[in-house]
């Protein structure tokens, strides 16, 4: 399949139907220079590469990297763009430490069979919230945790819509990876108040419109509920 564009100047570049089964979604962000969000596992690596070429971009012209959260599946490759590309790494301290000390259970590294070797972290969020600037377009960096004690999701108002990047939102508050059921109440009320007009996740696809942003935020309320882990 080719990249999915979310819009003009957002894509998502890989992901199980784009790349690789084991890849989270990865989102390409254009803001004069090129940002993405997550890097998938790396299993899907070399098409990631070829999807940003697809586009006509330069996979060298990509300065930044903010990793969501330290599960595997969204972390796996930034090795290879921090090698590749020069790749400069972003990440909420609280994460950081887990994916900067190789922590194996953690990282869900397990899961997928695979060593996780240490990643060194360029730039640490710290706090709750940290504004970047990249050529004039802010991106807001949000502490939410819940998924894991460090997640955060990404917000950006381009071109008149407010876009959301809000990570694996909707998948179990499992014990075993420390999930945080009440920190992820509150970060999903957050995501209520921040009144996205789309919300790309990292393995449900995209939701445009704030109607379809608001059903889906319902939606994972009553999974979790209906799960048992809130």
């Amino acid at each position: 399949m080719k990249p999915v564009e979310v819009t003009d100047k957002i894509f998502m570049i890989a992901g199980p139907n784009l790349t690789d089964y084991r890849d989270g979604s990865v989102y390409l962000i254009d803001v004069g220079g090129l940002v993405l969000i997550d890097s998938g596992s790396g299993f899907g690596f070399e098409k990631t590469v070829k999807n940003i070429e697809y586009l006509g971009y330069n996979p060298y012209s990509i300065n930044t990297m903010i990793l969501t959260h330290c599960h595997f599946d969204h972390v796996g490759g930034a090795h290879f763009f921090k090698e590749r590309f020069d790749t400069k790494i972003i990440m909420h301290e609280l994460d950081a430490r887990i994916v900067e000390r190789a922590d194996q259970r953690l990282t869900a590294a397990f899961c997928f069979e695979v060593e996780f070797k240490p990643l060194i972290i360029d730039k640490k969020i710290k706090g709750e919230e940290e504004i970047l600037t990249f050529n004039g377009y802010e991106v807001a960096c949000i502490h939410t945790p819940g998924h894991t004690p460090g997640s955060i999701s990404v917000l950006i108002d381009m071109d008149g819509q407010r876009i959301l990047f809000a990570q694996d939102i909707g998948a179990p508050l499992l014990k075993e990876f420390d999930c945080d059921p009440r920190a992820w109440v509150s970060s999903i009320d957050l995501m209520f108040y921040l009144e996205p007009d789309i919300l790309c996740d990292g393995h449900s696809g995209v939701f445009k419109t704030k109607e379809h942003v608001r059903r889906y935020l319902q939606y994972c309320i009553g999974k979790q509920i209906e799960m048992g882990y809130i």
